[in-house]
């Protein structure tokens, strides 16, 4: 199953025309957008016309039944095609115009009558609101764009994943830097433990005895490797990371998990840099961190 992201973009348009009439107005046009961004959970929102209004539950629905998490916006509008060109009003809708006027103007004396420019608007708006049932079309459009905005989603989550997989990568190949440093320091403090020890002994002149001294001396340099000791940490960041190629190769709803994982990650190089008993392991440790800030930035888009 693919990786797919919570950001896209699509639209469609549909247009109708009704025949025999002779005014631009009379042919209509619906357009259809859908954008998506991220969010932790399903968020919709619809913009509709009032002639599109009865169909929000279905397009809903539809939604809801497609898409699991995302911040989703649906905006449709149904605009003339007129080409820009001016309607044509009827006799009889600049009889009814005049009649409403004469009717406000009845109650209201001072009311201004209609202007040309008045009369031309309310004729666009009578001629725009047209009969046409769009109860079988806009949720076939509002499908089509849908398409395309999974198929958008699922581009980007291509995306996505493959850059996962490229820091999972380097984050193992810094975890295989970080192995095998621990047992040589290690082996250095227990040398420089001796050392002291030695040079201790020399200025307490007998007054300890050898064996004693290296007892000692062997006790503080296991205390040292145990505090500096990070494969435990190690090992949980291989299997962290095996868990999140596991997920990007299963595809599907992995964004809250991959979320965690990334957490843990954080987590281990975090303890990880807080034993660090060197220079290379501490630059490790930071290069691990910024690595898996940019995951966590990244797994933030991921359904």
């Amino acid at each position: 199953m693919p990786v797919y992201s919570m950001t896209g973009y699509a639209s469609a348009q549909h247009g109708t025309s009704a025949e025999g009439t002779q005014t631009p107005a009379a042919a209509h046009r619906l357009g259809l957008e859908i954008r998506s961004v991220n969010s932790r959970f399903l968020d919709l929102t619809l913009r509709l016309p009032d002639e599109l209004r009865a169909l929000e539950p279905q397009l809903r629905t539809l939604l809801t039944t497609r898409l699991k998490r995302g911040k989703v916006e649906l905006r449709a509008a149904i605009e003339s095609e007129g080409g820009g060109a001016l309607p044509t009003p009827s006799p009889q809708l600049l009889q009814r115009l005049n009649g409403l006027q004469d009717s406000v103007q009845a109650w209201l004396p001072q009311a201004a009558p209609l202007s040309v420019a008045d009369a031309l608007r309310l004729c666009a708006n009578a001629n725009a609101s047209t009969d046409q049932d769009w109860s079988s079309i806009a949720p076939q459009l509002a499908e089509q764009a849908l398409d395309e905005l999974i198929a958008a989603r699922e581009r980007e989550g291509q995306r996505l994943a493959t850059m996962l997989q490229d820091r999972v990568a380097q984050l193992r190949a810094l975890a295989g830097r970080a192995t095998p440093m621990v047992p040589r320091l290690v082996e250095q403090q227990r040398q420089r433990f001796m050392e002291r020890w030695k040079d201790a002994m020399a200025l307490a002149d007998g007054a300890v005895a050898p064996e004693a001294a290296q007892d000692r001396a062997l006790t503080e340099a296991t205390a040292f490797a145990i505090r500096i000791d990070v494969a435990e940490e190690i090992t949980r960041l291989q299997s962290h990371l095996d868990e999140i190629e596991r997920l990007l190769e299963k595809g599907g709803e992995i964004g809250k998990r991959l979320d965690f994982l990334i957490q843990e990650l954080h987590r281990e190089a975090n303890t990880l840099g807080s034993k660090s008993a060197a220079l290379d392991l501490t630059h490790i440790s930071v290069d691990m961190k910024v690595l898996i800030e940019q995951m966590r930035e990244q797994v933030q888009n991921i359904e």
